[in-house]
């Protein structure tokens, strides 16, 4: 798996000309509806994430966005009907990447029943090949380990990866006021043979937007 992994991440950095965009999100509202809607499915034995939460964010932002929505692929842009969410997972001595399909289609109740079954069984060693191809495009969370902000590399032919950093208290500036707020960045690195910075850019807004204001 170590040598899997090293290859294909040696090939994409030098294939795969990588540019970085970031920006911090505001997550006081989704904080807000993650606790009332974890209250509410707490007799179902159910629970959301942030993770989760980001994960339908992106898929949504991708399907608006179809234009950054596509891959370099042997020459040719190829676009994505679906979004195709691949969820990082870190193993005891490697690292797999097992793909939720059709997200924007699916609630978050659903996304974090499937993202936790992929997990636990990516951690057993037990996925299916199918469950770790064709993602169009990754989440990549490190903030459980305290981690503010980080670069991840693409997951080709895939055209962008989102790295996720902890959501931490910080002062911020509202309304002319200093203020304390949950605050999260993030960093999408993005193919630049597969779009432009405007295209990462406008994704990444549509991110940020859907998790500041979830309802």
């Amino acid at each position: 798996m170590l040598k899997i992994v090293a290859r294909r991440m040696a090939e994409a950095k030098v294939t795969a000309p990588h540019f970085y965009l970031e920006t911090a999100i505001d997550m006081s509202a989704a904080s807000s509806l993650r606790r009332d809607l974890n209250a509410a499915l707490e007799a179902d034995g159910a629970k959301v994430s942030f993770n989760d939460m980001i994960i339908r964010s992106a898929a949504l932002a991708l399907v608006e966005h179809p234009q950054a929505h596509r891959s370099w692929v042997d020459g040719k842009l190829v676009y994505h009907g679906s979004a195709n969410i691949g969820v990082a997972v870190a193993l005891d001595d490697g690292l797999v990447v097992p793909v939720i399909r059709d997200v924007q289609t699916k609630s978050l109740v659903a996304i974090s029943q499937e993202a936790r079954d992929l997990a636990g069984r990516a951690r057993a060693g037990r996925l299916k090949q199918q469950e770790i191809e064709g993602g169009t495009f990754t989440v990549s969370n490190l903030g459980m380990f305290g981690v503010s902000t980080f670069m991840a590399i693409i997951n080709v032919p895939e055209p962008m990866i989102l790295a996720v950093g902890a959501i931490e208290d910080r002062v911020v500036a509202r309304d002319g006021q200093p203020a304390v707020r949950p605050m999260m960045n993030v960093t999408i690195s993005m193919d630049h043979r597969a779009g432009s910075g405007a295209d990462g850019a406008r994704v990444l807004a549509a991110i940020r937007r859907r998790l500041e204001q979830p309802l």
